[in-house]
């Protein structure tokens, strides 16, 4: 295997596709009282938080961010969430992650949700590798990519978005 990387996008784009992914979000709800923006930890949490700091700017709507831990390595649904989830009963859930690969990581995600009543619930990731196993979409995308199976992608972000980047190799 190859020991070169590519730079797919680099902290201002990065920026830019997750600015354009938090207008898309308020254009989709913005008669909504409150939204549910919940992140996938680790990356997708990082991208929750950056989403929700920019609709804080920019909509009439109230955003609360909550962060989920799945354990996708066993057979059965296990997650955590630093909220309750009955905080999530009849709102718009954005459920986050960083990439999209064979859509597990969503599926569990969904699952997550499943005895709560939602008003909707939407998708976001910065990539979109299309290589679903599963039949999930992403409602919100920041790049699609079709890469070959072996190749990876790999999102680094950081707190002050310096360093942000996204590769494959």
């Amino acid at each position: 295997m190859s020991e070169k990387r590519l730079q797919i996008l680099d902290p201002k784009q990065i920026q830019q596709k997750i600015d354009r992914i938090a207008y898309q979000i308020l254009e989709d709800n913005f008669e909504e009282q409150e939204i549910v923006i919940a992140g996938i930890l680790p990356q997708g949490s990082n991208i929750a938080i950056r989403l929700k700091a920019i609709l804080d700017t920019i909509a009439p709507f109230k955003s609360k961010l909550i962060n989920i831990e799945l354990q996708k390595h066993i057979s059965n649904l296990n997650f955590k969430l630093d909220t309750p989830i009955e905080e999530c009963t009849n709102k718009v859930v954005i459920l986050v992650d960083d990439v999209m690969n064979s859509g597990k990581t969503l599926a569990y995600g969904f699952g997550v949700f499943l005895d709560v009543p939602l008003k909707k619930l939407r998708t976001v990731v910065l990539v979109d590798r299309n290589h679903k196993s599963f039949p999930v979409t992403t409602d919100y995308s920041g790049i699609a990519l079709s890469t070959l199976l072996n190749e990876h992608v790999d999102v680094q972000l950081t707190e002050s978005g310096e360093n942000d980047a996204v590769w494959l190799g």
